[in-house]
């Protein structure tokens, strides 16, 4: 790891990335001490260049152009850095702003600004300000927005701060050592969010309750806000949502349909049983006998379903985005990650158990990773070995899965986390 230059360093950089859409490469820091997200925001006004001798990294390369030092002798005045949160906001309205056409009350909404979004602040009219956040262009009042050095006490707020792996793959260790245990493996490219940040390290969440520290060698830090969205956006959404709850709908009433028509099943079998028994003791026993296994096949019969991989797959993307809830099995409402998979499964009659742990040792039949296909169940164990989290793999390398209460139902990586276990539902 290249040397870092002694400058005096916050997350002003990360914030002035957002205005450059650029990641910077992790530097460890000098002092060994731990460094948290909050009470590390001196503005960029307090940052100077202590030498130009030693070879420098990437967040340095940047820092150096921004301010445009040259090599000059000790003695030389060295220049201040222009903040780079002069042309940032930040969203202080209670739930959103309405972006408007033209700076006036009258003129078409054509966006929101929703509380703690970000934005690039273009010129200022009056009261009104002219911004671009996300792809929405338009003015809202400055009294909705914090400017310059508000905005840079709202960073902590809410920026998110993610390690964006630059390695082929990384180790993920229990503890922040190179001697602790290796709980798992995360493949280049993949973004992870940090829980804390430390001198040489960071804990990132891999999945709900599943944690880790990770090199700050071989990551990039990002810090990410959320953007304006536009009135075509919000209406897009909004039809997703209404498909997503249409279909969980029709899930429901499916299951309501097929439990009526075993209880009409298991009536008219009783029916038969009743009617047996008046002829005789031992034809009422064969009866009984019969009605049971009746009532076993039906059942099995009804955890047979329809429907190929791929078909299934496509399904379960229409909700993405939806809300990771413990112990939810709901697809619109919130799910954990099992119960994500055994509700999309339901719908098309498959019935599989209820735990990741369940489904990985009595659902389907295994398959090797790389014959994995679309519907399949991926499974992935703790640093114990022990399995506590299952993804839906859907093709090209992804895996829909219901990941943690931050992210909700996503699509990553099928090798987002090392891989343990394939099975099979669909045959």
């Amino acid at each position: 790891m290249l040397k870092s230059t002694a400058v005096k360093a916050s997350l002003c950089t990360a914030a002035l990335l957002f205005s450059l859409g650029m990641g910077v490469k992790a530097q460890a820091a000098e002092s060994a001490s731990d460094v948290g997200l909050a009470g590390i925001m001196p503005a960029l006004d307090n940052y100077y260049v202590a030498t130009a001798t030693e070879e420098k990294g990437e967040a340095e390369q940047l820092l150096e152009t921004l301010v445009k030092q040259k090599d000059e002798p000790s003695s030389s005045k060295v220049e201040k850095v222009k903040s780079p949160y002069e042309n940032l906001g930040i969203s202080i309205a209670n739930d959103y702003v309405n972006i408007r056409k033209e700076p006036n009350t009258d003129s078409e909404i054509v966006g929101k600004l929703y509380r703690g979004c970000a934005t690039d602040i273009l010129t200022t009219e009056g009261e009104w300000v002219k911004i671009k956040s996300g792809k929405v262009k338009g003015y809202i009042k400055s009294e909705f927005l914090a400017i310059g050095e508000e905005a840079e006490k709202q960073v902590d707020e809410f920026a998110d701060k993610y390690a964006t792996v630059d390695t082929e793959t990384l180790f993920v260790r229990e503890k922040p050592t190179k001697d602790s245990i290796i709980t798992t493996m995360i493949p280049y490219g993949e973004s992870y969010y940090v829980i804390k940040e430390y001198d040489k390290w960071a804990k990132v969440e891999i999945d709900e309750g599943e944690t880790g520290y990770v090199s700050k060698d071989f990551i990039k830090m990002d810090v990410k806000f959320k953007y304006a969205i536009s009135i075509e956006e919000e209406m897009a959404k909004i039809a997703a949502e209404e498909a997503a709850k249409k279909a969980e709908a029709e899930r429901l009433e499916q299951l309501a349909r097929e439990k009526e028509a075993e209880r009409q099943r298991q009536a008219a079998a009783n029916a038969a049983a009743n009617s047996n028994k008046s002829n005789s003791s031992k034809n009422s026993s064969s009866s009984n006998s019969g009605s049971s296994n009746a009532s076993s096949g039906s059942s099995n019969n009804s955890a047979s379903g329809s429907g190929s991989g791929s078909t299934i797959a496509n399904y379960a993307l229409n909700f993405v985005g939806n809300p990771y809830v413990w112990g939810g099995t709901s697809l619109t409402n919130g799910a954990d990650c099992s119960g994500f998979v055994q509700s999309v499964y339901a719908h098309f009659g498959y019935n599989i158990p209820r735990t990741s742990r369940d489904q990985a040792s009595s659902a389907g039949y295994e398959v090797s990773i790389s014959n994995v296909q679309a519907g399949d169940l991926i499974f992935y164990t703790n640093s114990s070995g022990t399995i506590n989290h299952v993804a839906m793999y859907i093709g090209n390398g992804k895996v829909v899965n219901a990941s943690t209460a931050r992210t909700g139902i996503k699509v990553s990586s099928y090798n987002y986390r090392t891989p343990y276990k394939v099975k099979r539902i669909v045959k």
